[in-house]
């Protein structure tokens, strides 16, 4: 059962991942960017026309160019999400082969103590990084020179991502990772159940480009208190991994649904 609730809890770390400040904000921005679209182009491709066609033919040409562009963002940010899902897919069969292997049972325990405190102190770390400047530094592909965008290049940058934005998605990440190493034959599973937390949302904004634009608009100015609740879900889930009671997550009702949905 401990298991299946570190997968769980990996796939919300995921899904908060998708929902931090780092990443929210930008995120209609950094899509149109790789997919070569600008915001614009998307929102008003449906308003295209071109001088001396009839209204009728003008209307399906219109129809034709925005359904192209919404398939072409939705198609890069596949790829871009199959990127970052590789670079983690492959890192928890590392840690599976590796961690399996070479941790016995007496050496796992300790292994569990030292991913509880390591949370803990990501949980610590997002929490006064809302108040000390000096902690609230990222590091983000926002600044990037244009280039002819192509699948590949989504790939790439999908594989670049998964090595993690500075500071909020930077200790979730490395929280998803922790509470991987400390369950070796569930890592696969657990990292890849983040994949699918951070990558299903990038894929309905994809799909759904002009209308999750208006949303996450509507979203961003309730981030602010983003990282303190994080850094409160992390010490709690920290505290309970140090003291082996990660199982108390599963009494949950909502968790506990999800968890035999999955047995």
């Amino acid at each position: 059962m401990a298991v299946e609730t570190s997968v769980l809890v990996s796939a919300l770390a995921g899904l908060a991942s998708f929902l931090s400040p780092c990443i929210l904000p930008i995120l209609p921005g950094f899509i149109s960017y790789l997919s070569g679209t600008t915001a614009n182009e998307a929102k008003k491709s449906e308003t295209i026309t071109e001088i001396g066609t009839t209204a009728s033919n003008s209307s399906k040409q219109s129809l034709t160019i925005k359904r192209i562009t919404r398939l072409n963002i939705f198609l890069n940010t596949v790829y871009f999400v199959l990127g970052f899902s590789l670079v983690f897919a492959i890192l928890g069969v590392i840690l599976n082969s590796v961690l399996v292997t070479a941790v016995g049972n007496g050496f796992q325990h300790s292994l569990t103590s030292v991913g509880g405190i390591v949370i803990v102190g990501f949980g610590l770390y997002l929490i006064l990084s809302s108040k000390l400047r000096m902690l609230n530094f990222e590091k983000k592909m926002t600044l990037l020179p244009r280039f002819k965008t192509s699948y590949i290049t989504s790939f790439v940058f999908g594989s670049a991502f998964a090595a993690g934005w500075t500071p909020c998605v930077g200790p979730i990440l490395g929280s998803t990772f922790a509470l991987a190493a400390t369950h070796p034959a569930a890592a696969y599973n657990s990292l890849l159940a983040y994949s699918l937390g951070l990558g299903i949302p990038f894929l309905i904004t994809g799909a759904f480009f002009s209308q999750a634009t208006g949303l996450i608009r509507r979203m961003v100015k309730h981030l602010k208190y983003f990282n303190l609740a994080m850094g409160g879900i992390l010490i709690i889930v920290g505290i309970l991994l140090f003291t082996n009671q990660l199982i108390l997550l599963a009494n949950f009702p909502f968790v506990s649904q999800v968890i035999n949905l999955q047995g």
